[in-house]
């Protein structure tokens, strides 16, 4: 047994080293906060102070000389029995670099050595060393009890000293380790190593901070140097590791840096514990979507996770944070486990619109914008006050859909004395308001168009300059832009007129009741009556020119109070053939016709539209049965519409010589970008949009409408699923056969629901035969509906 003697305080050592709970080490009197730590490096000595040093959380009472020499032969005598072979005299500074390099390399690596090795990327286990398995690997026994061979690269550190150690003492040496592991010790070494400028082995650490290099000891410093950011920096030396202290400086960085590490950390683990709060809450005790953006760094993770469910990080951070989130709530790093723990919190609701989401289109519009929309209703003067002709005397229809929020058109006709008809198509004036190149034709410019979902209208324009200043209303005195059309007796234009009016709409009606009224054949409503009969003529003239009937099932839907996890669903499903559906179709096609031939004859430029017809001859679908049917066929063989900007294009679809869009300027950008043109033509001022202009701003506005379009075949199709999902299990719907997709697979069409979908059908169906089928599966948020035929009743 050696002794020690160290400024008066006298500490024993054996050839064992007495277990830590139970020792008293001398350690220097250093202080341990980085204020008090500047102080002791002015002093040029350390104090040493012999105290007894609190391990395990357990106060150690001060022992006699005599009762510590009893627990030393105690605790050698415990090692003898069991077996275990020590370093018995000097302190051996072989280094881990050195025994890996020994033991593992050269081959010689023995059973019953203890080690650890790197279990996986995150974990770490001690292990005893079996049997060679294979050439280079080892069978070994870890601290779980579970044995499994490993490769030499998974070794990470060989404890010196722990030979012939049994797989069964793991457990309880691992749980002494990190019992008696005490990160201050490391401040204390490296004063201590900064002052000499000394480095240290992981056995000298042990002797140093301990006051032995036992195998218990020695683990305990690795522990600490391998778990260490701060204090020391590995040095390697011909396969030695060594550990340098870093400078004072290089301390006070990475102290700071761990602090600020350890506070970010708390917050996550708090906001994790929230997260975790807000799910299992029911939904109406859910945080609302408000509370997340109180605090600053809790909005910015929020954020994080939801442009990563979006898909739309702006950076690796954003992407990090997101899996971090989901990682520690137990999720699958995805978009989708992002959506639904979103929706489980409550900050999204159970139907939320990712693809409006995704798109980033504006739904808003800025306060700037509702001022200056403001300002107009208050203070703008009709310009064209004194050019508008009075047609308040015509009855007019403005017919649309149930709960319209915009309503651009309406209709008049009369019988004229040689039996001709003459129609009247009025379109809302909103040019009335809104100048070209002004913050509102420039805001509506971006948007390109009004988005029109099942859960919300967002429109071009501000809504109460929109529905107040520019709608048609019924009952009220209206700006309008009116064209006047004299039909020939086989539907043919003999006459046309464009000009500003004034109109006061007499009715304003859904398709269902304009049907009902053209059903009833009032005589009251002659005037509804001579429409639909224009109607039918325009549609057979087209028909002459080659146009092509396009007429299928529609469907819209409207749903209220979307952001309830049960919303109301009102499904309506419209068929384009119904007469009141009819009747505005061709109208609003008759209209666009005069626009094309207005603005052909006078040279303004404008958006004129055409397609050509399919190389298919429409004859080739004669046997299919018309409608849906033959329409679905004709449809997928459409070519792209095309635009010009200087002169009219064949319409070959249409069966038009030229076609305008011109009926919805609230709606539609480019229908507006038209009335500038005309407006600007029938008051003598310069053209506001030469033809170039014209085709940049229809390049930019055609792509925002096809995304939008795209929204909202989306969101529709959502809502068409979630409105199957919801009815009874074993409900049959009729279905249509439009063609054979492969084998019995077949597109049909719910008559009743307007949704195309496919299902095996039985042998013997046919194109345009009608099934019944069951909804087996409607899942609207991962777009799948499965359908299966079923026996008619």
């Amino acid at each position: 047994m050696a002794v020690r003697a160290m400024n008066s305080c006298v500490i024993f050592r054996s050839a064992a080293t007495p277990t830590l709970a139970v020792s008293r080490r001398c350690f220097f009197l250093g202080q341990l906060t980085a204020s008090s730590r500047h102080r002791n490096r002015s002093n040029k000595h350390s104090f040493l102070r012999c105290a007894p040093y609190p391990l395990s959380h357990v106060t150690i009472r001060s022992y006699s000389v005599h009762n510590l020499v009893e627990m030393v032969m105690e605790e050698l005598a415990s090692i003898h029995k069991r077996g275990r072979v020590r370093a018995t005299s000097k302190l051996e500074l072989v280094s881990t670099g050195e025994l890996l390099e020994d033991k593992l390399k050269k081959g010689t690596l023995q059973k019953g050595l203890l080690l650890e090795f790197k279990k996986d990327s995150e974990r770490l286990l001690l292990a005893v060393a079996l049997k060679p398995d294979g050439k280079k690997n080892w069978m070994v026994s870890d601290q779980n009890g579970i044995t499994t061979s490993i490769k030499p690269q998974q070794v990470t550190f060989i404890v010196p000293g722990a030979e012939n150690f049994e797989p069964t003492e793991i457990s309880e040496f691992v749980q002494k380790a990190h019992d008696n592991l005490d990160p201050a010790l490391l401040e204390f070494a490296w004063n201590e190593l900064l002052e000499k400028n000394k480095s240290v082995t992981v056995q000298e650490l042990a002797e140093m901070i301990f006051g032995s290099a036992e195998p218990l000891e020695t683990y305990c410093a690795h522990l600490l140097l391998s778990r260490d950011e701060v204090y020391f920096a590995v040095l390697e030396s011909k396969g030695l590791s060594v550990y340098g202290p870093r400078t004072a400086n290089q301390v006070d960085e990475l102290l700071r840096r761990k602090l600020a590490k350890e506070a970010s950390e708390k917050e996550f683990e708090e906001l994790i514990q929230f997260l975790r709060s807000a799910k299992q809450k029911p939904p109406q005790d859910k945080p609302p979507r408000s509370s997340w953006k109180a605090e600053e760094k809790t909005w910015h993770k929020i954020e994080s996770l939801e442009a990563f469910a979006i898909d739309s990080c702006k950076n690796d951070d954003q992407k990090k944070t997101a899996g971090m989130i989901l990682k520690a709530m137990g999720q699958a790093k995805t978009s989708s486990a992002a959506v639904n723990l979103l929706i489980d919190i409550g900050y999204f609701p159970v139907h939320v619109n990712l693809d409006l989401l995704k798109l980033n289109l504006p739904t808003d519009h800025r306060d700037e914008i509702l001022s200056a929309a403001e300002s107009l209703l208050s203070t703008s003067t009709d310009l064209d006050e004194a050019d508008r002709i009075d047609l308040t005397p015509l009855k007019v229809y403005a017919i649309d859909v149930d709960e319209a929020d915009e309503l651009d058109d309406a209709l008049s006709a009369t019988r004229l004395q040689d039996g001709r008809i003459k129609i009247w198509i009025h379109i809302a004036d909103p040019t009335s308001l809104v100048q070209p190149g002004s913050i509102i034709d420039k805001d509506a410019r971006r948007r390109g168009t009004s988005i029109f979902l099942p859960t919300a209208t967002y429109p071009m324009f501000p809504e109460r300059l929109a529905m107040e200043g520019m709608s048609l209303q019924q009952g009220k005195l209206c700006n309008a832009v009116s064209v006047s059309v004299v039909l020939r007796s086989d539907g043919s234009i003999a006459e046309y007129l464009v000009e500003n009016s004034i109109i006061k709409p007499t009715y304003m009606l859904t398709y269902e009741s304009a049907t009902e009224l053209l059903h009833l054949n009032l005589e009251e409503e002659i005037e509804l009556k001579i429409l639909s009969e224009a109607a039918a003529l325009r549609l057979r003239w087209r028909r002459e020119q080659g146009a092509i009937d396009t007429a299928t099932i529609e469907t819209r839907i409207k749903v209220t109070n979307p952001d309830h996890p049960e919303p109301s669903i009102k499904l309506y499903v419209e068929n384009q053939a119904d007469a009141a559906m009819r009747l505005v179709s061709e109208m609003m096609i008759l209209c666009g016709e005069v626009i094309a031939t207005f603005g052909s004859h006078n040279n303004i430029p404008l958006p004129y539209r055409g397609q050509p017809q399919s190389n298919i001859d429409a004859s080739a679908f004669a046997h299919l049965p018309e409608g849906p049917v033959r329409s679905a066929a004709i449809v997928r063989t459409m070519r792209a519409a095309e635009m010009d900007f200087r002169n009219p294009i064949h319409h070959g679809v249409l069966g038009l010589p030229g076609y305008v869009q011109f009926t919805s300027p609230i709606r539609r950008y480019m229908d507006l970008a038209a009335h500038y043109q005309v407006k600007a033509f029938l008051s003598g001022d310069p053209l506001p949009l030469s033809a170039g202009e014209l085709e940049g701003i229809a390049s930019s506005v055609n792509m925002t409408t096809r995304v939008v379009r795209r929204l909202s075949s989306s969101s529709l199709r959502y809502w068409i699923l979630e409105y199957l999902r919801r009815q009874p299990k074993g409900k049959r719907y009729r279905a249509l056969v439009l063609r054979f997709i492969k084998d019995r697979i077949a597109a049909i069409l719910l008559t009743e629901i307007g949704i195309q979908a496919s299902s095996w059908v039985s042998i013997g169906v046919q194109i345009g035969d009608e099934v019944d089928v069951q909804v087996e599966e409607a899942h609207p948020r991962d777009d799948i509906l499965s359908l299966k035929e079923v026996e008619a009743v």
